[in-house]
């Protein structure tokens, strides 16, 4: 079940990665301080929408403004692991069996 879970979503970052160059997101080399720093103004993005009530997204009414922002998350993470050879499935499934046998709430309030 892993293995599929991995292969699904190293194919879904190399999807996101040849859409990102097509639309010429990748013309130019890209500081991956910057990518991260984009990564972080979508969940900032997602906060403003619960802020403001979490209203239908301008862009895909279907969806909420949180459910917008977090998926622009997911994309350029996506698009971000797979331009720098990260294995990102291989690592979700890691942190995942390393947190299974962590404490509650991992020792923390919050």
């Amino acid at each position: 079940m892993m293995d599929s879970f991995i292969k699904t979503i190293e194919n879904f970052c190399a999807d996101v990665h040849d859409w990102a160059k097509s639309k010429g997101w990748w013309d130019n080399e890209r500081n991956e301080a910057e990518l991260i720093a984009l990564e972080h103004s979508e969940l900032s993005e997602a906060l403003e929408g619960m802020r403001h009530g979490n209203p239908p997204s301008e862009h895909i009414p279907d969806f909420s403004a949180v459910e917008e922002e977090l998926a622009d998350v997911v994309i350029r993470i996506a698009d971000h692991s797979h331009a720098m050879g990260y294995r990102l499935g291989e690592a979700i499934v890691a942190k995942m069996e390393f947190n299974s046998g962590r404490p509650y709430k991992h020792g923390k309030m919050f």
